[in-house]
């Protein structure tokens, strides 16, 4: 499955539900399910954003699996049209808007980021999954 590397704190503010658009400077013609990886890189990290504290550490794992539904541009008079609430979240500033739905938080399990969509084989985060919670893995 597609995977996305973002910086912390957006991917925990979009774990919860705050942020529902990821900006990117580059389009994407993916869409549906992808993983979310929080990175941790510590560049750009600010525990606090817009008045509110995310006091997670940069983890460095796939925290979820969300729904791409579509990539618009942000000056789109017909992507406003499409999501009206687009204009005024306080997370859009494009140029390419990434719209999410349907979160679901899955681990922290540790993986490697990369730039850019990138594939995770299921079958390996299936096993640090089942090693980061305990449970044997066969071989």
């Amino acid at each position: 499955m597609k995977a996305l590397t973002i910086c912390q704190p957006y991917a925990e503010m979009i774990l919860l539900g705050e942020k529902r658009v990821e900006n990117r400077t580059w389009p994407t013609n993916h869409r549906g399910r992808m993983y979310i990886h929080a990175g941790k890189n510590r560049e750009f990290w600010d525990d606090e954003v817009d008045g509110k504290r995310y006091p997670h550490a940069a983890w460095g794992a796939v925290v979820a699996i969300v729904n791409l539904v579509d990539c618009v541009r942000l000056d789109d008079p017909k992507a406003h049209a499409r999501y009206p609430w687009l204009r005024e979240h306080q997370h859009s500033y494009g140029p390419w808007c990434w719209i999410l739905e349907g979160v679901n938080a899955i681990g922290p399990w540790p993986w490697r980021g990369a730039q850019g969509l990138f594939d995770i084989d299921e079958d390996e985060l299936g096993k640090v999954a089942n090693r980061e919670i305990g449970l044997s893995v066969q071989p």
